[in-house]
């Protein structure tokens, strides 16, 4: 995946790694949604790390979604035992942070993003894809619906301040 750009086809969007030059944009953007979208307070220390898309590019990938060369939504995706990594176990690829534009929304960035993720995951051997989620995510809950991905409750957890957040998975083979 590190290096590759591909058209979605029919969709108008390109899926490729993020470019330094766009992380200001990137941080914006992932900054809007988790807080403009009420799922993290502007306050919260989570806010910081959502922001800091050069730190998170330094230890894990960080993939776009481009439509009409404005970037139209963002993940990052992190292998299992690397900083960014939080629930994955051996042998599963793990991503984070997705978020798509206000304006972008409809146009499938989101699912094309995740898709990115299980054809690495795929051409690099892991045997499943999980990620973190909030139950208020109603919209990303569909796309990984969608794809097939199931709610693992007994991996399910909680930040120090108590929010509950949940596991999902799909498996690969």
């Amino acid at each position: 995946m590190h290096g590759t750009s591909a058209p979605t086809p029919g969709t108008g969007l390109e899926i490729r790694p993020a470019h330094p030059s766009e992380y200001d944009e990137i941080s914006a953007l992932t900054v809007d949604v988790y807080v403009g979208d009420g799922y993290v307070s502007p306050d919260d220390a989570y806010v910081t790390e959502l922001g800091d898309v050069a730190h998170r590019a330094a230890a894990a990938e960080v993939l776009v979604a481009v439509h009409d060369d404005r970037i139209a939504g963002s993940l990052t995706v992190a292998k299992p035992g690397t900083p960014y990594a939080e629930i994955a176990l051996p042998g599963e690829l793990e991503f984070r942070m997705l978020a798509v534009a206000k304006r972008a929304r409809g146009l499938g960035a989101g699912t094309a993003l995740v898709h990115a993720v299980l054809a690495a995951a795929r051409a690099g051997g892991y045997e499943a894809v999980a990620l973190t989620t909030m139950s208020t995510m109603v919209d990303a809950h569909r796309i990984y619906e969608r794809l097939g991905f199931v709610a693992v409750p007994e991996r399910n957890w909680a930040t120090p301040d108590g929010l509950q957040l949940h596991v999902m998975r799909l498996a690969l083979n």
